[in-house]
């Protein structure tokens, strides 16, 4: 349903997507994640066809995005991160106005923008504004719009921003439904707990590039069996993260330092607990102290802390 091949996107010397390729097929949903900056907007853009590749290939339903625009947008539904809503239109005229934009009219107009309003839990509230909603009813009104012309391809950018847990369920289960029912979905989020629970693959991409794809437990099995140790406090030059680093050959021979900074350090390892005496007397003895530490088991996100050394969220 959706190839990306070899995709690049320049600005002048500003290189912000480097040859990324994936593909994600109809009935499954593909999770794209990566930091503030990494390049998924610019992907996603890239996707719908608001911005022109520099180089590569996208394709949506088999036609390519730019060469073919027209079949293309037609078979795609976007959901941006921004509320694209008319805020004194009712609900139902939003739903109205995005279906004959794609083309649809009469009893078939009717009968969907029914069929949506139910599915997006705003039967009761059709004829209300979107400027009285709350920020999860708008969300969820935004995710109608984009899907009131079946599309077969649904980019979904940051969906469940500011909304409450109750309209967060709720936009999972209508992911959920119209992945069920034949469309392919690309979810880009910055939560990792949301990608694990609806994503059946994922890419991870940072400074542009696509650094990890595969499904969840793919992914995890990248990681093995080793914890990741986040310590916060003074680590003066480079000597702390070298002092840290020779336990390699001190026995811990899977350890790595992921990253180091004067007032941090992230580490990987197996057994992280049980080594936490031995990697504290270390940094003390080449001059530096641990003021906070975090440890977090084999997960999807310790996965992405391993392969970039920071936090998703930041």
């Amino acid at each position: 349903m959706l190839e990306v091949e070899n995709l690049v996107k320049q600005y002048g010397e500003l290189t912000a997507v480097e040859d990324v390729s994936f593909a994600a097929g109809a009935g499954t949903v593909f999770g794209l994640l990566g930091p503030n900056g990494a390049g998924k907007s610019t992907t996603i853009h890239c996707i719908s066809g608001l911005l022109k590749p520099t180089a590569g290939r996208v394709a949506v339903a088999g036609f390519d995005v730019v060469a073919e625009p027209r079949q293309a947008r037609q078979a795609l539904g976007v959901v941006p991160q921004e509320l694209a809503l008319y805020e004194d239109l009712p609900a139902i005229e939003n739903l109205r106005y995005w279906g004959k934009a794609y083309g649809l009219n009469g009893a078939g107009l009717d009968d969907r923008v029914r069929e949506v309003l139910t599915h997006i839990g705003l039967g009761d509230r059709a004829k209300d504004l979107p400027k009285t909603f709350s920020g999860g009813m708008k969300r969820r009104l935004n995710f109608g719009c984009g899907i009131v012309h079946k599309p077969r391809l649904i980019l979904l950018d940051e969906p469940t921003v500011g909304v409450d847990p109750q309209s967060r369920e709720r936009l999972f289960d209508m992911v959920l439904q119209e992945r069920d029912q034949g469309a392919c979905v690309i979810y880009t989020t910055h939560y990792m707990e949301e990608a694990e629970k609806l994503c059946d693959s994922l890419g991870i991409i940072d400074h542009g590039k696509l650094i990890a794809q595969g499904t969840v437990d793919e992914l995890r099995a990248e990681l093995g069996a080793r914890d990741v140790l986040q310590l916060s406090g003074r680590f003066p030059d480079a000597e702390t993260a070298q002092a840290v680093a020779s336990l390699i050959d001190d026995g811990l021979d899977d350890l790595e330092v992921l990253a180091a900074e004067d007032d941090s350090m992230t580490l990987a390892l197996s057994a992280g607990s049980q080594h936490l005496p031995r990697i504290f007397a270390a940094i003390s003895e080449a001059g530096g102290a641990v003021t906070e530490t975090s440890l977090k088991s084999a997960s999807l996100e310790t996965l992405f802390l391993t392969l970039t050394g920071k936090e998703l969220r930041q």
